[in-house]
């Protein structure tokens, strides 16, 4: 054996000791607790209740008609319907947003969640007004650090037991 060949064997043996205490590390010790989660139940409790409701009455909005059935004010009615649905969305999280927050976690973070909420509706009405314009392109929403905000909001209502207050899919292609 050549010297290169005796510090390989170690080297690697060393190297697939740290990947193994890593991943010992990883499934027995590191903590399991998600970055997103808060200890505010009730705060989560009353936000997936009044997102539900906001679901309900989207999904009350859905325009189930043909295209070739609409006629030359399908873009229009098309961008009411979307105003209105980001209406319930703009309701539910002004009402979400007045519920105060019991722990210290949700005080910092829920705010982060509401302004990427704000800039996902703000999405929405830029949207309604190119379908008013004519422009009929698919939905484009803010990306933050090459993530979807949809991703970010949807993450967060997961990680908290929200899933009513995930980003709706209403107008994915």
């Amino acid at each position: 054996m050549n010297s290169i060949q005796r510090l390989v064997k170690p080297a690697l043996f060393i190297v697939c000791l740290g990947m193994a205490a890593m991943w010992v590390y990883a499934f027995g010790f590191a903590s399991k607790e998600s970055v997103n989660r808060i200890g505010d139940t009730a705060w989560q409790q009353y936000a997936e209740s009044r997102c539900a409701v906001a679901k309900k009455e989207r999904i009350a909005l859905a325009d189930m008609r043909k295209v070739n059935e609409v006629g030359p004010e399908a873009l229009r009615e098309r961008a009411t319907i979307v105003d209105k649905a980001t209406d319930t969305l703009e309701r539910a999280i002004d009402d979400i947003s007045a519920q105060p927050i019991a722990d210290e976690k949700g005080r910092a973070i829920v705010p982060l969640w509401l302004a990427d909420y704000s800039t996902y509706i703000a999405d929405r009405r830029s949207y309604a007004d190119d379908l008013r314009a004519g422009i009929n392109e698919p939905f484009a929403e803010t990306k933050v650090e090459g993530i979807p905000i949809s991703e970010k909001i949807s993450t967060f209502a997961a990680d908290n037991l929200m899933k009513s207050c995930g980003a709706p899919i209403d107008l994915s292609v």
